[in-house]
């Protein structure tokens, strides 16, 4: 059987010896071997810093976005190629699509969310400029670059395609090249994958490096510029979060370990409710998909005492629907565990959690399968417990597979009580439509989750599901599930960079970040600059327009043009009342709209929109016959790759005649690109 390749120093490298066998999970048939023998993790390393690193460096955050979204259509068209090996790894056509769609998905919506939310640029300013001084002329500013090492992604079994690219997505975007380590019972998988990433040819060299195998003494190489990211068990991940390198050099590190999920039934979820049809629905869905092999998946189903019943026989009976088989038989519903050793660990599990409780449905030994061995294949049959939870065991024992444990409770604070003895977990469910209950739940457990759902009637039918991590969300929680993060949308890319506090005068500061700052210099442009393009403007550019005497006729006509007559413009006597004006003053849209028609050039040219206005403060009140002037700076550039124009964000400042900023806000348009 060939040894499986592993891709490193821009090439692949076939290890030495005979190595581990890795085996069909559905037919026990010997699938491919791993050997890293010969191989020098050290130099991979070294590779990923010296040549994916700048490579990923040199584009901006769109351009990696790009990227990302070509990978992801790439691995759209071969995905069926993904589906049918998956198969081996005892996946369903259900499971796989869970695995490989989900994977694919995370690549996109992190591009998506790149061209929306970072700039087209090769540095991220974080939050807002910091006063430093009373004059203006020393700032503070918190910038985030990539951290010049490799992100280490060691995964697990059970999702060879998500677990990569959901790592893979935030670090490409971060400019951090990737080293991936897969799980061993499901190699071939990941190894399937990484061929057809360096077959499409989209990725800078260096950028994607993946061991089939054994890391060997990489660690040991680990500097404090690289990140571990470690998807497994508790205790590897003691392990290896305490390695001497990690320590040594305060290596980055993030797990996601065992997790006790929970998922509640509330106490208005009565038998007959769609409350309760989603509670069964949901968690023999999460007993189920992928052989119950979910970091996510629900372990613990709480249940008032009064509902325990209800919830078994309703349970029971679904479970007892499900066809246990090979995924390429057509009545299959549920598939294999992803090896016999893992069947092994479950039954060990479950016989631990017997030692607090009783099955109440199925049975660890026995298992009628459809088009396989039951024996040869690693199947196992969906197993229900009903469980005391005042013991530790249905808080401590995970069974990785298709197992969950009844849990009575009664009242709100005995359900945050054994919520918590989990001791930190990814992921819990609150199913019920009463918000006051899913408040305390919430606000209750959420010290020990990382994240929740609220289940009911109102939204189920746009609900991802108990068990479903989203790009857009963290995905990982505190304690026992390892206290790291993973994806979070943007917080998941700024994981992989550098945070540094940035001191300096205005113009440093702006030269710095590539935007202009209060304070920085203004370069009053000789043309007007909406007559110029993209690429001719340059932060600092700027337009100041007025006077414009603001009139009592002027107020009195928009009041009555817009219907905005609120008494602090049209009734003297109650605006004399009012201890903020004493007097009549000037809509405040009034002061923007005049602003507008000070610095807007009216004829055709490179502006072609206005599409919003972000921060707008009314800062001082202007009343009849205060004159404005408006000074419009150009603030922040931002190309859109694709398009034949940019974003530009301009810095409005509305000022009185006596100097005073009555109002202040960005103004953000589309203007054309000179060669388009």
């Amino acid at each position: 059987m060939p040894l499986l390749r592993s891709h490193v120093q821009g090439g692949w490298h076939t290890g030495t010896g005979e190595g581990r066998p890795v085996y069909d999970a559905v037919t026990g048939e010997e699938v491919a071997r791993l050997s890293t023998d010969g191989l020098d993790a050290g130099a991979a390393l070294d590779y990923g810093r010296a040549v994916g690193g700048p490579a990923l460096r040199e584009l901006t955050f769109h351009q990696r976005a790009a990227l990302l979204k070509a990978l992801g259509g790439h691995l759209r068209e071969h995905r069926k190629d993904l589906y049918t090996v998956s198969a081996r790894t005892g996946a369903t056509l259900g499971d796989s699509k869970f695995d490989v769609d989900g994977g694919i998905g995370v690549l996109l919506a992190y591009a998506s969310k790149a061209k929306r939310e970072l700039p087209n640029d090769t540095v991220y300013v974080d939050g807002d400029i910091e006063p430093l001084g009373k004059g203006g002329t020393f700032l503070g500013q918190h910038v985030c670059t990539p951290r010049r090492g490799v992100a280490v992604q060691v995964n697990a079994f059970n999702f060879p395609v998500w677990g990569p690219l959901e790592k893979l997505a935030p670090a490409f975007l971060a400019g951090v090249p990737t080293l991936i380590k897969p799980a061993s019972p499901t190699a071939f998988l990941t190894a399937t994958l990484v061929e057809l990433i360096v077959d499409s040819g989209l990725l800078p060299d260096g950028a994607l490096q993946f061991v089939a195998g054994s890391l060997g003494d990489a660690f040991d190489h680990l500097t404090g510029q690289d990140l571990v990211s470690f998807t497994g068990s508790a205790s590897t991940a003691q392990t290896l979060r305490t390695h001497p390198a990690i320590v040594r050099n305060s290596v980055r590190f993030s797990a996601e370990a065992d997790s006790l999920n929970f998922s509640a039934l509330g106490p208005d979820a009565t038998p007959g409710t769609a409350e309760f049809d989603l509670f069964v629905t949901g968690l023999v869905t999460e007993m189920t998909v992928k052989a119950g092999q979910k970091c996510t998946a629900i372990r613990r189903a709480f249940v008032p005492s009064q509902h325990v019943d209800a919830v078994i026989s309703a349970t029971s009976e679904r479970l007892s629907k499900v066809v246990v088989g090979a995924p390429d038989a057509e009545s299959t519903t549920m598939g294999a565990l992803a090896s016999l050793d893992q069947r092994e660990e479950v039954r060990r599990s479950v016989k631990a959690l017997r030692d607090a409780g009783r099955i109440v449905f199925g049975d660890p030994d026995t298992v009628e399968v459809t088009g396989a061995d039951a024996q040869r294949g690693a199947f196992v049959s969906p197993l229900l417990l009903l469980g005391d939870p005042q013991r530790a065991e249905p808080h401590e024992v995970e069974a990785f597979g298709p197992v969950s444990t009844i849990l009575p409770y009664d009242g709100t604070d005995q359900l945050i009580d054994f919520a918590a003895r989990g001791q930190g977990s990814l992921a819990g469910s609150i199913v019920t439509a009463d918000t006051a209950f899913a408040r305390e739940i919430a606000l209750g457990t959420a010290p020990f989750h990382g994240r929740l759902l609220v289940l009911n009637e109102r939204d189920a039918k746009e609900s991802t599901g108990h068990g479903s991590p989203m790009p857009q969300l963290v995905h990982g929680g505190p304690g026992r599930a390892g206290g790291g993060e993973e994806m979070g949308g943007i917080r998941g890319v700024l994981h992989h960079m550098q945070r540094t506090a940035l001191q300096g005068d205005p113009d440093t500061i702006a030269a710095v970040t590539g935007r202009w700052v209060q304070g920085a210099e203004r370069r009053e442009t000789d043309v007007h600059p909406f007559r110029l393009h993209l690429e001719e403007l340059k932060p600092g550019d700027t337009l100041v327009a007025g006077p414009r005497t603001v009139s009592q006729q002027d107020v009195e006509h928009f009041a009555k043009f817009t219907g905005d007559t609120f008494y602090a413009h049209m009734d003297a006597e109650a605006a004399a009342a009012n201890p903020l004006f004493g007097e009549r003053v000037a809509h405040g849209y009034l002061i923007v709209s005049l602003a507008a028609g000070l610095f807007v050039d009216p004829d055709p040219g490179p502006v072609l929109a206005n599409f919003g206005v972000d921060n707008l403060r009314f800062l001082t009140p202007v009343t009849f016959g205060d004159s404005l002037t408006v000074t419009l700076t150009c603030k922040q550039l931002t190309p859109r790759e694709s398009a034949g124009y940019g974003e530009v964000r301009w810095d409005a400042d509305v000022t009185r005649q006596d100097g005073q900023s009555v109002a202040r806000y960005d103004v953000l348009t589309l203007v054309a690109k000179k060669e388009s």
